[in-house]
């Protein structure tokens, strides 16, 4: 049985709860073990900012990465957005880019509707390359 927030009032709430639905998932989905987030988002004190931005933080990567080829994709890259949330511009170039190289990048309000594109994705079959 796995604790989900009953009534997610955050990003951060949601995420935790698609994480956690990912972990109650991995027999029927083995490749979530792959899932992982990219810890981009939160507020930082500005010496650990420029420490994170050095090492290669770069603002507006998606929230969540699924590094597993399906159908005609590279992989599956997650912004997670409360219900009323909206991307930035960083965050929209981000998502424009990575589908421009062959992934689906999507922006998902709500836990639920990033468990819908998950176990679309998870169902597409195998990678088809194209030669």
């Amino acid at each position: 049985m796995i604790k989900l927030y009953a009534h997610p009032s955050n990003e951060h709430q949601h995420q935790v709860n698609v994480m956690r639905w990912s972990l109650a998932h991995r027999t029927q989905y083995p490749d979530l073990k792959l899932l992982h987030a990219v810890p981009n988002g939160g507020r930082r004190d500005p010496i650990e900012a420029k420490h994170l931005q050095d090492e290669g933080l770069k603002p507006g990567v998606p929230d969540l990465d699924l590094p597993v080829p399906r159908g005609k994709y590279h992989g599956l890259r997650i912004e997670m957005k409360d219900d009323d949330g909206r991307t930035s511009p960083d965050q929209d170039w981000w998502l424009g880019e990575l589908r421009e190289r062959g992934y689906f990048a999507e922006c998902c309000h709500g836990w639920e509707s990033a468990v819908r594109v998950l176990e679309w994705y998870l169902n597409l079959g195998e990678f088809q390359w194209n030669r």
